[in-house]
């Protein structure tokens, strides 16, 4: 083996993608990682400009392409990539010319992908934060269910002190309220119930909160399906797993009927406004994911359930903490469902992830699949 089929051999080998250019910033080799990365065949690109292979959303003065054609060594971090397909793809980038006889003979060009990294440390990140806040209130229902138990009690024995029975109207509404926040405190912690373990076929539950959605709307907002029917059944409490689902679908519920009572900007022809206001909508998605991560824990199969709408969206210093208890987007909202949910996917091992922008909110549910090796795949196909 020659010296050079060697140096390509190990660069083939390699994890990190190398993509290496000619002076003019033609294609001259690219290695098997970046053939991954970039979803290129590498045949078809040697020879083509490096800017047929990606776009970068971010072209500043010191941008990568600007960097290549100055023949500057460089580093970004962080880069953000769009391929041909229009997929999109975090890297941390470097860029190394080489020199044969003072002259620039090739640009290395190394891609280290950062989607999973990133990904990995903000769910780790939203899991801290959720187990941080649900210490908080298990502190907090501590502090606040004794006083209310010692109140409710003494308004109890003041009502039968009281000399008229009108006077235990104000009796009444301590004991009422006492009650009230009581609940309240139980809804923070969530149910205290072990989870009653079981096979459920994941469809069955987006069903069953289907035809609660429907009812609630009158079948106002449309409900779309696009159910993978080869996902294995997953082992969870069935009534938890639809409290959950319920809330997440509930909350996108809200949103689109609050879109609706909103007022619109006046439009100057009348049926280009009714072409511009969609139909709202809820779109329930399920797939399998493999060798999939959540968190620090790597699951061999995973179901992924998307609750989809084309409402106005979250806005961003609410996204960051829309899963936290007490933080709602609506004036009577109380806060706890989304939190709620979250809490009940965390005791399943998975997590809720949301991205928002106008028009589209996406709700990411990931469970893991525990299988035993002869139990039987009886999933329903849903019309």
């Amino acid at each position: 083996m020659s010296a050079s089929q060697l140096n390509i051999n190990i660069l083939d080998n390699l994890k990190t993608a190398i993509v290496v250019v000619r002076p003019d910033l033609s294609v001259n080799y690219i290695n098997t990682a970046a053939e991954a990365l970039l979803e290129i065949s590498g045949r078809r690109v040697i020879g083509e400009a490096i800017d047929s292979l990606f776009t970068e959303l971010d072209p500043s003065d010191n941008g990568l392409l600007h960097a290549m054609r100055s023949y500057n060594t460089f580093t970004k971090r962080e880069a953000k990539l769009q391929l041909n397909n229009r997929s999109l793809i975090t890297v941390d980038c470097v860029v190394t010319p080489t020199y044969k006889q003072d002259q620039v003979s090739a640009l290395i060009v190394e891609l280290q992908p950062l989607d999973l990294v990133l990904r990995i440390n903000r769910e780790e990140a939203l899991l801290a934060a959720q187990e941080n806040a649900h210490t908080l209130v298990k502190g907090m229902a501590h502090e606040i269910k004794n006083p209310l138990g010692g109140l409710r009690g003494a308004a109890q024995l003041l009502a039968k002190q009281l000399p008229n029975n009108e006077l235990q109207d104000y009796t009444n509404i301590i004991i009422d309220e006492a009650d009230r926040l009581s609940n309240l405190v139980d809804r923070m912690l969530g149910s205290n119930a072990l989870p009653n373990l079981q096979a459920i076929n994941i469809h069955e539950i987006l069903e069953h909160v289907k035809q609660l959605i429907d009812a609630e709307t009158n079948q106002q907002i449309t409900l779309l399906r696009d159910y993978d029917p080869s996902t294995p059944d997953i082992t969870g409490d069935k009534e938890q797993l639809i409290q959950a689902v319920l809330n997440v679908a509930r909350n996108a519920m809200q949103a689109l009927q609050r879109q609706a009572i909103t007022p619109a900007e006046p439009q100057p022809d009348p049926e280009l406004q009714a072409d511009q206001k969609p139909q709202p909508q809820i779109i329930f998605k399920t797939r399998v994911l493999r060798q999939f991560t959540i968190g620090s824990h790597r699951h061999r199969l995973v179901c992924h359930v998307e609750i989809s709408d084309n409402g106005p969206g979250i806005e961003e210093p609410l996204l960051s903490r829309i899963f936290l208890p007490m933080v709602s987007g609506q004036a009577n909202g109380t806060g706890l469902g989304l939190s709620l949910a979250q809490n009940i996917i965390n005791q399943h091992k998975g997590l809720i992830e949301c991205h928002s922008r106008a028009g589209e909110t996406l709700f990411s549910l990931y469970i893991p699949i525990t299988q035993s090796r002869n139990s039987n795949n009886n999933n329903k196909d849903y019309a």
